[in-house]
């Protein structure tokens, strides 16, 4: 991971209070809605006044947006009102006609940022323009995506660079549109530390009702701000009308959102947290031994399996298995979905630990761990040369 130096938003020249704010509506339908979205907001905290100009859409005949017509709009909103502007920019001419108008912020969508030939066009066009750009994160479940995104708009020469969380697709059914995973932004956190974190709770929920308590949650972690879709008569909206706050809304949640710190004052809050992380460390011991245990009866297992000719997968006791394990955690008070979740990634290293001497015999190196490639060791396609495995 390269992402070097990143500017403080405290440095980015936009407004800033306790967080970073963005709101507007999901698209620029006409000048009077944005006019009607942009008054009712007047004297809200915004960081910048959002609208989505250029709309990618799955079907063809979808209202795509209005185009640059919708940038000469936000140009008299900011004129008007003062806010910053910003919006979504997919292609090269997207840029050029967002810096002609002098936008205070672009950002790249879900859509675009898996795709390295557009967002390297893009960081191509912004080269040499001091402009803030927020990267979304792909809709797929791609970390290393996201992140050569922000590494291609900062090579660029962009230091004003932040991260937009707006969830990730999911075949599963969930009450959200788009599930958070707080585990990949977590872990960009983890790897980028200085990199400002934005959360876009409208597209991860997908309904106006849950976009305040997943806006706190997201805040619970850290996060540095929201962007949040906001329009003047969500029921009249062109686009995404369901996930839409009004504004009135919108300034009911900035009251009721609680900031947290990292760390919490005095000698008692302190005492308590070193006991209870004490505790939690002694039995996450508890939980690897017994993993280890479990991984050792698992090579067991797939020798076992491997001299009776009998396939790694067994669907019929998989789904024992999960079902058994789901079961018991709700008479425990666990979330099903949660012990869903971490036996999938169990049962998934129990059959690559089966079938990794398969993979040592086909590398020459036996049929035990050393000497061994399981397939979770494969080079990535894109690990530059001389970084990986010798051929």
């Amino acid at each position: 991971m390269t992402i070097g130096s990143i500017q403080p938003l405290s440095q980015w020249g936009l407004p800033l209070k306790s967080l970073f704010l963005c709101a507007g509506p999901c698209s620029a339908e006409s000048h009077e809605q944005l006019r009607k979205t942009a008054a009712a907001l007047a004297g809200c905290p915004l960081s910048f006044f959002r609208a989505g100009i250029w709309k990618p859409r799955t079907h063809p005949g979808s209202f795509e947006g209005a185009g640059v017509a919708a940038l000469d709009w936000l140009v008299r909103i900011r004129d008007e009102f003062g806010f910053p502007i910003g919006a979504e920019v997919g292609t090269p001419q997207h840029v050029e006609a967002a810096l002609a108008h002098r936008l205070d912020v672009m950002w790249i969508g879900a859509r675009t940022t898996p795709d390295a030939f557009a967002v390297q066009a893009i960081a191509d066009a912004l080269r040499g323009v001091d402009v803030p750009v927020l990267v979304k994160n792909p809709v797929s479940q791609d970390l290393e995506a996201w992140i050569g995104a922000i590494e291609r708009i900062q090579s660029a020469g962009i230091a004003r660079v932040a991260a937009v969380h707006r969830g990730f697709a999911t075949a599963s059914d969930t009450r959200y549109r788009n599930p958070p995973l707080w585990r990949i932004p977590i872990e960009l956190k983890r790897r980028a530390a200085q990199l400002p974190l934005i959360c876009d709770p409208s597209h991860m929920c997908g309904r106006a009702d849950l976009v305040f308590p997943t806006s706190q949650e997201a805040l619970d972690l850290l996060y540095d701000g929201l962007m949040v879709e906001v329009h003047h008569c969500p029921a009249e909206a062109w686009s995404d009308a369901a996930q839409q706050l009004t504004p009135e809304q919108f300034r009911s949640m900035l009251g009721r959102l609680v900031i947290r710190k990292e760390a919490g004052l005095g000698a008692r809050y302190a005492s308590s947290m070193s006991s209870l992380r004490h505790a939690v460390d002694e039995i996450d011991a508890d939980i690897v031994e017994l993993l280890r245990r479990r991984m050792e009866v698992v090579r067991q297992m797939g020798q076992i399996k491997r001299e009776n000719q009998v396939s790694t997968l067994q669907p019929s006791r998989w789904n024992e298995v999960l079902l058994s394990r789901t079961n018991a955690a709700g008479k425990k008070g666990l979330s099903a979905e949660f012990i869903s979740q971490v036996y999938q990634i169990i049962h998934e290293e129990a059959i690559r630990l089966q079938e990794e001497p398969l993979f040592g015999q086909l590398n020459g190196g036996g049929n035990g761990p050393a000497g061994s490639v399981s397939p979770g060791d494969a080079r990535r396609e894109d690990t530059p040369p001389g970084k990986g495995r010798s051929c």
